[in-house]
């Protein structure tokens, strides 16, 4: 199964670390981020997993949850804990899917034959509180990812879904913003009080709207 930006994120229902969820109402109104492993005792993801928890509060800010999948089961996760909190210095604060039947793997197309048939690739699903498919990112094994870049795309989406704006190039939460091309410059004037600068007449700049 593809996934496209969008489409509703598949619901399920399978075991995790923290007992049976129930996805779309475990999600219930917040944001969520998923996130895959390709299996537990893994050394990259042991890292990502603990700086998740440390973060858990910056995405809580942002009305987010955050929720891991590995294909191992719940036993296994709950050993593969206890070395996280051990070496990363953080306790584990949200759930890891056991999905040793490759359920939700499946679902969320997760399997990529060419670069392992036998485990999930490392791939993230921001996904909003209407349950639409948001932001896929699928990374190597070798390469950790960037939960603060994840956080700045959650940033981004929340701020352009409430005004007529798009974020440039290394955005971050304070930083002027790109008036959407569907306004015309004079309305723009009158929609953004804090000022408008014509770069170009398809590049407006202006500075975020709700800071």
């Amino acid at each position: 199964m593809t996934l496209q930006l969008g489409d509703i994120a598949p619901d399920f229902t399978q075991d995790s670390s923290e007992g049976t969820i129930n996805f779309h109402d475990w999600a219930g109104d917040s944001w969520v981020v998923l996130f895959s492993h390709p299996a537990d005792y893994t050394p990259v993801c042991t890292t990502e997993l603990g700086e998740v928890a440390k973060l858990k509060g910056e995405f809580e800010k942002r009305n987010a949850k955050v929720i891991a999948l590995s294909v191992d089961d719940s036993d296994s996760h709950k050993g593969w804990i206890g070395d996280i909190e051990e070496t990363q210095g953080t306790a584990v604060n949200y759930p890891i899917l056991a999905d040793a039947d490759r359920k939700v793997s499946d679902l969320y197309g997760m399997i990529h034959p060419k670069a392992d048939a036998n485990v999930t690739v490392r791939t993230v699903f921001v996904i909003d509180p209407n349950k639409k498919l948001r932001l896929t990112i699928t990374y190597p094994p070798s390469t950790g990812r960037n939960f603060q870049e994840i956080l700045r795309v959650i940033d981004s989406l929340q701020l352009t879904d409430n005004y007529q704006v798009a974020t440039p190039v290394n955005w971050t939460d304070g930083d002027d913003c790109v008036v959407s091309p569907k306004i015309a410059t004079e309305d723009a004037k009158k929609q953004f009080p804090k000022g408008v600068e014509e770069i170009k007449p398809y590049l407006r700049m202006t500075p975020q709207p709700n800071k």
